[in-house]
């Protein structure tokens, strides 16, 4: 990344984690992302394709964007553990970004980093993309996300090999202002189909941030 605007820096979760991340800072901006990676005992880091297609995207909008590894994942600090701690990882990275921007956050995340997203809550967060989660982290009904009102679009891709759509809708049929987007013809990995990624995200940035600019008028 050759961006002049994107540099290393460090997360601090709230349980005493230091986290190895990159933040794309533009000088101002009503909302920002928080974007999660895949699952770490399978190679997954704030590198791999979909969060870095999700990062790029947020460049080219000029959106502020924060990617971190999860504990004990490159070079933040920690073990894995097993989404439990990581909830705490995605806290620090919302808090961080809030506070610089004084504006909401979304969480965008792919597979376990989407699970871990769904999880958690707070005042700062102002909705969800979800790209292959497999609901399995924590049970779907459990999920922060599943009461709250806040909106939650989650992209199940075709041929999911861990969650494809039938099995995604039935878990979350019960979630409040949740849209399931289907991903013609792609699996779990979503070899061909980042476009329809980054799209998704221009779409849910800019439904959100209308949303909040239609409550402040």
């Amino acid at each position: 990344m050759t961006d002049d605007a994107v540099s290393p820096i460090q997360v601090h979760t709230p349980d005493g984690e230091v986290l190895e991340a990159e933040l794309f800072a533009p000088p101002t901006a009503s909302l920002a992302v928080v974007i999660t990676h895949p699952h770490p005992t399978y190679g997954g880091n704030m590198h791999t394709p979909v969060p870095d297609a999700l990062f790029r995207h947020c460049i080219k909008d000029q959106v502020p964007a924060l990617r971190f590894n999860f504990r004990g994942v490159g070079g933040s600090t920690g073990i894995h553990d097993k989404g439990v701690g990581e909830q705490q990882d995605v806290l620090g990275a919302v808090a961080l970004l809030s506070e610089r921007y004084q504006c909401p956050v979304v969480l965008a995340g792919w597979s376990f980093g989407a699970d871990v997203a769904l999880a958690v809550d707070n005042d700062s967060i102002a909705g969800w993309l979800a790209i292959a989660a497999p609901l399995s982290v924590v049970e779907p009904d459990d999920m922060a996300a599943a009461t709250a009102i806040k909106p939650k679009l989650l992209l199940v891709p075709d041929h999911d090999q861990f969650r494809p759509p039938a099995s995604a809708n039935q878990a979350t049929e019960d979630w409040r202002n949740c849209r399931l987007q289907p991903v013609p013809g792609a699996d779990h990995f979503l070899a061909g189909s980042l476009h329809v990624v980054a799209e998704a995200l221009h779409g849910f940035v800019d439904q959100i941030a209308n949303q909040s600019q239609s409550r402040d008028e």
